[in-house]
């Protein structure tokens, strides 16, 4: 149970203040040290990090990967509804043991067509209905199905496509072993399913069964499909915003507004929890206790806890608001811990500050900077003349640029005026060009499961029932030349 009480040694403290007294290690092997932790009451995650919402960190492909290795990405809200919605059920449609409704297009449909469809959805089957709409499955037309001659663009689908007749099918409600056996002795990628009518129900493929096989630590919800969280706000069209999403197949909302401890954060929240009872929460930012009995108490799930200490945010330089982060961490655990899920929001420079966060309080972290200059991170790799080094854009959301963006790409007009009136509290920057994040992903896991055994514990959950009541006891406060010794190198 947490305690309400915050000792006066976390005054002023964050993450470089600390070092972890070693405990004696128990683990035969670091390799398997389980990290699950939780998300929310209902979500728990296998590696307890959350790509952040911000338009140069988390798009598409960012959750995606984010979830396959167990983690989870919330895709911006820094753009229009129906682009938001796109990316996030592209997510959703990537890996699943059933994908419910399967991109198809008409008999009537041209190679051509067929071709930009394909692209665009970045599929390489389509199923072809007998006529738009009727839901009668009547072939498949696969990519190698597509001739490259140019020439035969206009020639319609029906001409390439294996029918029916010739197609391996199952019902609904194949199991997925049974659906791997038949693709196995088919020698077939795709499984439509279809009823007694020919109708299309769904379809498996045997690149989803090997991932369901292969990466049993990805984040996924009840159906196969990956986990997947969209941010919104709370003012303007955010209700119309939140109803897409979770139409699109948004698993968690992450309310997200600078100042959380707010009337507006309570209204907002009253206006989701009436229309969507059920829906997971995460709401934010808050830095301070009182900020969190006020999220735990309004009805969020889990309460977002930063102000200021990111990279790309200029709050506290511009306000003087905020709290030094691993003081308000510990702050939120002793108001709510065990009542709601808190994430840690920004200030992590190095590997060891994630630990920190999650043995003082914190039930997951969420990264920005650390994940930007990726593959998978929004944005184009820009060559540096001068040192003739790769680096990426990286940007605070009330950064002037990001601004300009989101109201480039909006439709509402309150939030425009509301961002026009604003001065920005943010900054963009460029980072280096780091590779793929799946790489920096599983170095956090390594440095994690390390952690945990130098703790003396077998995994990330008993190590944060042993820390959590006081951390102080395994905690080595840092004078300047410690703090030398350990961090400058």
């Amino acid at each position: 149970m947490a305690s309400n009480l915050l000792d006066p040694q976390w005054i002023g403290k964050t993450f470089d203040d600390f070092l972890f007294r070693p405990q004696k290690g128990i683990t035969s092997t670091r390799a398997g040290i389980p990290l699950r932790s939780r998300l929310t009451q209902h979500i728990a995650l296998d590696l307890p990090i959350v790509s952040s919402n911000m338009d140069s960190v988390t798009g598409g492909d960012m959750a995606e990967t984010m979830a396959l290795e167990g983690g989870l990405g919330v895709i911006h809200r820094g753009q229009s509804i129906e682009r938001q919605c796109e990316t996030l059920s592209r997510v959703k449609r990537s890996h699943s043991a059933v994908i419910e409704q399967p991109r198809t297009l008409p008999v009537g449909s041209t190679i051509e067509e067929a071709r930009l469809f394909a692209r665009r959805h970045k599929i390489n089957g389509i199923l072809i209905e007998t006529k738009a709409g009727s839901g009668i499955l009547a072939g498949v037309l696969t990519r190698r199905d597509i001739p490259w001659d140019r020439s035969r663009d206009k020639e319609s689908v029906e001409t390439f496509m294996t029918p029916t007749s010739r197609l391996k099918t199952a019902p609904p409600d194949v199991a997925t072993e049974e659906a791997a056996k038949i693709m196995f002795e088919g020698r077939i990628e795709r499984l439509p399913l279809i009823d007694q009518e020919h109708r299309i129900c769904g379809l498996i493929t045997r690149k989803d069964v090997r991932f369901l096989r292969e990466r049993p630590f990805a984040s996924k919800d009840e159906k196969g499909r990956l986990l997947t969280g969209a941010a919104v706000g709370c003012a303007g069209d955010f209700m119309e915003r939140a109803t897409a999403l979770l139409s699109a197949g948004a698993d968690s909302l992450f309310v997200d507004i600078a100042h959380g401890h707010s009337q507006i954060m309570q209204t907002g929240i009253e206006k989701l929890r009436a229309e969507f009872p059920t829906t997971p929460l995460v709401c934010g930012n808050i830095a301070t206790a009182a900020g969190a009995r006020f999220m735990a108490d309004i009805g969020a799930d889990a309460v977002k806890v930063g102000v200021g200490p990111g990279r790309g945010c200029r709050t506290r330089l511009e306000t003087a608001a905020g709290v030094p982060q691993l003081q308000a961490i510990r702050e939120a655990w002793c108001e709510v811990g065990g009542e709601i899920s808190i994430m840690a929001d920004g200030g992590v420079r190095y590997d060891k500050d994630i630990f920190l966060a999650l043995a003082c309080g914190a039930d997951t972290v969420m990264l920005g900077s650390a994940l930007s200059g990726t593959d998978e991170a929004p944005g184009r790799v820009i060559e540096d003349p001068a040192s003739h080094t790769k680096k990426k854009i990286y940007r605070g959301m009330t950064s002037p640029e990001a601004v300009m963006e989101s109201l480039y790409d909006s439709e509402d007009s309150d939030a425009i005026d509301e961002a026009l009136a604003t001065p920005p509290e943010g900054q963009e920057i460029q980072v280096p060009y780091r590779g793929s994040v799946v790489d920096i992903l599983h170095r956090i896991r390594g440095h994690l499961r390390s952690a945990v055994s130098y703790a003396g514990c077998t995994s990330l959950e008993d190590a944060r029932n042993a820390i959590l009541d006081n951390p102080l006891e395994f905690l080595v406060p840092l004078s300047e030349s410690a703090r030398r010794e350990s961090y400058e190198r």
